[in-house]
């Protein structure tokens, strides 16, 4: 794909979306460090119903932390993987506790020592959080950038990497979300919805798919 369509395409997805967010439920970057490692293979539908009854009851390192393991568990156990996510996130909120005073540090060496957190969730804390121009590649982007050939890779380490490079930086901040969205809710992964895809005409995959297909 040459850099003339990559910018219309990101041209478009900001006329549509000029303030993309997350659908994570969130008011501080911790409640977001916590919501991003709850999502891993679970959906945001199912972290929102979860953390809208644990965030006003714990929301800090400290309180989640005093909670424990066993504590935990009572509020996210409706979300996949809940037991090994409450060891994670107790371990990574008792570290926070004894290095940063609680608080989330602004550094992705940093986050990525935490228990489950991976280059992924960082990469969201960093963007999402603190604005940085950071693209955390997860499947629904993975698809998104090899299908529309926007950004061809292997995996998502090399999609980010390619992204990164071919993004200008007007759009670096919000292409995570537009991508995203987009993977979620038009370009789906077994049944993609090409008539009512507003790059439909810049994209380079060559099996789309037409309601009438």
């Amino acid at each position: 794909m040459n850099t003339e369509k990559r910018r219309q395409i990101l041209e478009r997805l900001r006329e549509n979306n000029p303030h993309p967010e997350t659908e994570l439920n969130f008011s501080s970057p911790f409640e977001l460090l916590v919501a991003v490692t709850l999502s891993a293979q679970a959906t945001d539908v199912s972290v929102n119903k979860a953390t809208d009854k644990l965030f006003p009851v714990a929301n800090t390192a400290q309180a989640i932390a005093a909670l424990g393991v066993e504590g935990l568990k009572q509020y996210i156990k409706t979300i996949g993987l809940y037991n090994n996510k409450a060891i994670n996130v107790v371990k990574a909120c008792e570290i926070l506790v004894e290095k940063y005073d609680g608080e989330v540090p602004e550094d992705r060496e940093a986050l990525e020592a935490l228990p489950g957190v991976g280059r992924k969730t960082a990469n969201v804390v960093l963007n999402t959080a603190f604005g940085w121009p950071t693209i955390a590649v997860d499947t629904h982007i993975d698809r998104v950038s090899n299908r529309t050939k926007f950004a061809i890779g292997k995996n998502v380490v090399e999609v980010e990497k390619k992204l990164l490079k071919v993004v200008p930086a007007e759009f670096k901040v919000d292409v995570h979300h537009w991508l995203i969205l987009h993977g979620r809710y038009t370009c789906i992964a077994r049944k993609p919805r090409c008539g009512s895809c507003i790059i439909e005409d810049l994209c380079e995959y060559k099996d789309k798919v037409y309601p009438e297909d």
